[in-house]
C-alpha cells in the first residue's frame, strides 16, 4: 500500500518556554522538586530521581504552552491501554489513522474504486457510509473486513483474526492494490522536539481519522 502525505510545518518555539527547560537541565533535586508542585499542583513521586523529575516538569510545561494531546490521540492512546490490560503479555499494534479528505483506492476486478474519507464516515460512489466494510460488500458482493479490503490493517493485526471466507468457502485472496492519497496538511499542527539534558521537548499533535 502506498501512502502520500505531506508533513506539516513545525510550530514555532517559545523562547520563555525554551529558556525554562534549559535551567531545568543544570536544577538540583531540592529546587526540582519544589518546581514540581508548582507546576503538576501536587508533591512528587517519592521514587522520582532528577531525570522523572525534569521529563514530569518539561512536559506539562511544554503541554500548556503548546497545548496537549488531541481528542483522537488520546482515544488511540485509551485503546491501546485496554488492549495492554486485556493481553499484557500481547503485542500491541497502532491502529492506523487516516486524515478527513483522504481518498482511498482500491482496484478490484479490473475496476478502480474511489472512497474519500470525511470526519464521520466515507464516501463512495456519491453516498455515505458509516464504514468501510458497507462499501466493501457494495463492491465485492460478497462478507470483508473493510480496513483489510482498503489495505489498512497491519500483517501483526490480520495474523490474529480469522481468514475472511469467500462464497465458495474458500479463503478470499488478499491484496496490496490499495492506496492513499492524503490532503495537503495543515489542519493539524506539529512540532519537533530536540533533547537536552536527557528528557526529551514536546510532544506531536495530529488529528487523524480511521474504521
Amino acid at each position: 500500500m502506498m501512502v502520500m502525505q505531506q508533513t506539516a510545518p513545525a510550530q514555532t518555539t517559545d523562547p520563555a518556554v525554551e529558556d525554562e527547560l534549559d535551567r531545568l537541565v543544570v536544577m538540583p533535586i531540592a529546587q526540582l522538586r519544589v518546581r514540581y508542585r508548582e507546576v503538576l499542583r501536587t508533591n512528587p513521586p517519592k521514587a522520582f530521581g532528577p531525570d522523572l523529575l525534569r521529563r514530569s516538569i518539561a512536559h506539562r510545561i511544554q503541554e500548556k504552552a503548546y497545548g496537549g494531546l488531541s481528542r483522537s490521540a488520546q482515544r488511540v492512546l485509551d485503546q491501546m491501554m485496554k488492549a495492554y490490560a486485556a493481553r499484557p503479555n500481547g503485542k500491541i499494534v497502532l491502529p492506523r489513522r487516516i486524515k478527513p479528505g483522504s481518498v482511498l483506492v482500491r482496484e478490484w476486478k479490473g475496476k478502480s474504486h474511489r472512497v474519500t474519507v470525511l470526519a464521520d464516515g466515507f464516501v463512495y460512489d456519491g453516498d455515505t457510509y458509516s464504514n468501510l466494510s458497507e462499501i466493501a460488500v457494495l463492491i465485492t458482493g460478497t462478507r470483508w473486513n473493510g480496513p483489510r479490503f482498503f489495505g489498512l490493517r497491519s500483517k501483526a493485526e490480520e495474523s490474529s483474526e480469522p481468514a475472511e471466507m469467500n462464497a465458495s468457502g474458500g479463503r478470499k485472496p488478499d491484496s496490496n492494490a490499495g492506496s492513499i492519497h492524503s490532503p495537503p496538511a495543515g489542519s493539524g499542527r506539529s512540532q519537533a522536539g530536540r533533547n537536552i539534558g536527557g528528557f526529551g521537548k514536546t510532544t506531536a499533535n495530529s488529528g487523524r481519522h480511521g474504521r
